[in-house]
């Protein structure tokens, strides 16, 4: 693999949509500029957050290249390039080594639940297709597939990723890979409900929500653990963020009703930052009564709250 892989807070970029349900990328070089403002590491644009699944191959590129270039080489670029089909994930991943990205950000093929060895294999084919790193983005939930700590190994020893993302509630499986590949294989915390310890294991860095929502926070609580082993600090910004994660992923923890994660995400970057539009339906804006709960924890981590 040509490029490295960064430690540090990565925050994913979100794609702006107008009321129409139209890309608006007008607004995404604005909003680049404010996340590269807040001291993130790393962007990764079409990740969850860039809602990939919402769009065909051409308008994914098309994100991707504008992002690119609002970036401009200033920091490193982890592209996400999903899909269920293994022909057009290799088409995607082609065109953002093309387009200068330094990694891939993959999840597992989706709805079909492959078999262990059929995902495996999906990454091998990507990886022969490629020379930058990829970075296997680990999230049973919205894949139903669930690779353990040996097929994950395998896929590091064979050549086919550089990291993992790992997007899983067992903060020890995190501990697993780090131990399992003496720290050689770039771990991720990819799920803020575990963030804290992940990074306390050893995590080369963080890549979810919090760090997209408040990336200055983030990079504070990643320097305090990660930096510094300052643990005393960083329990005392834990304690702010904590009801930040607790809101952005209670209907996923509570397997049901509640703020939906990304309603939240988009609803407290539009507080703080440049307007970065509605999600594309199905989900829909935060409630207003998530929102004032919301701003509040904003403005207790220091940010200006809009209006």
């Amino acid at each position: 693999m040509a490029k490295p892989l960064f430690h540090g807070v990565c925050a994913s970029t979100i794609t702006p949509f107008n009321h129409r349900g139209d890309l608006e990328l007008s607004l995404l070089p604005a909003h680049v500029e404010w996340i590269l403002a807040e001291g993130v590491d790393a962007i990764s644009p079409l990740g969850s957050s860039g809602e990939f699944a919402a769009m065909e191959v051409d308008d994914r590129k098309r994100v991707l290249e504008a992002a690119l270039a609002a970036n401009n080489g200033r920091v490193p670029v982890i592209a996400g390039t999903h899909h269920y089909s293994t022909r057009y994930a290799i088409e995607l991943s082609i065109h953002a080594e093309k387009s200068g990205a330094d990694a891939l950000l993959i999840v597992p093929p989706y709805y079909m639940a492959p078999t262990p060895s059929q995902a495996m294999d999906h990454y091998r084919r990507i990886a022969d297709s490629v020379s930058i790193p990829i970075v296997l983005y680990h999230n049973v939930p919205l894949t139903c597939v669930d690779l353990r700590t040996d097929h994950v190994v395998k896929l590091f020893e064979d050549g086919a990723i550089g990291g993992v993302k790992m997007s899983n509630p067992e903060p020890d499986r995190i501990c697993q890979l780090l131990q399992a590949t003496n720290n050689d294989l770039f771990v991720y915390a990819g799920l803020d409900t575990v963030a804290f310890e992940g990074l306390c294991h050893g995590a080369h860095g963080w890549i979810s929500g919090i760090p997209s929502m408040v990336p200055r926070a983030a990079r504070e609580l990643y320097s305090a653990i990660a930096e510094r082993g300052d643990l005393a600090a960083a329990r005392k910004l834990w304690k702010k963020l904590a009801p930040l994660m607790r809101i952005q992923f209670s209907s996923y923890l509570l397997r049901g009703e509640g703020a939906h994660w990304f309603s939240v995400m988009k609803a407290a970057l539009n507080m703080i930052g440049p307007s970065v539009g509605d999600p594309q339906p199905p989900v829909l804006p935060l409630d207003e009564g998530f929102r004032r709960q919301i701003a509040a924890l904003l403005r207790d981590l220091g940010y200006a709250v809009q209006n």
